[in-house]
């Protein structure tokens, strides 16, 4: 499958030696957990790769709902709930840096924008 005005294909084979069971784990209030299982092509689980933990969360902004998440360095759900805390602040802490950068470097643009030359002047 092409897109317009481009030549590059489209690749939607499955990877059938990276497939994950997904399960969610929520208190309902601030954390969402991902567990994501790695499984066979059977659909068994495959105990030669480990479980990946991904943390979720959202916090409210003047703007809506801003998403947090962050992969939780984890070896079981207990201690991916444990960590979690620690990884939200940290991701958080990511994202407002990032953004602030841009900011800065936005404003830097509008400067480098804003200089108008006048021809004859």
């Amino acid at each position: 499958m092409k897109q317009a005005g481009q030549n590059q294909e489209i690749n939607f084979t499955v990877d059938k030696n990276n497939l994950y069971r997904e399960e969610s784990i929520t208190d309902l209030k601030v954390a969402t957990i991902r567990q994501l299982i790695p499984i066979k092509t059977d659909g068994s689980r495959d105990q030669s790769r480990t479980i990946i933990f991904v943390g979720h969360t959202q916090l409210m902004s003047p703007e809506g709902p801003l998403p947090i998440q962050a992969k939780l360095e984890a070896n079981s759900l207990n201690e991916a709930m444990e960590i979690f805390p620690a990884a939200m602040e940290k991701a958080l802490g990511e994202m407002i840096e990032t953004i602030r950068r841009l900011q800065q470097e936005q404003k830097i643009q509008q400067r480098n924008d804003s200089r108008i030359i006048v021809p004859g002047r």
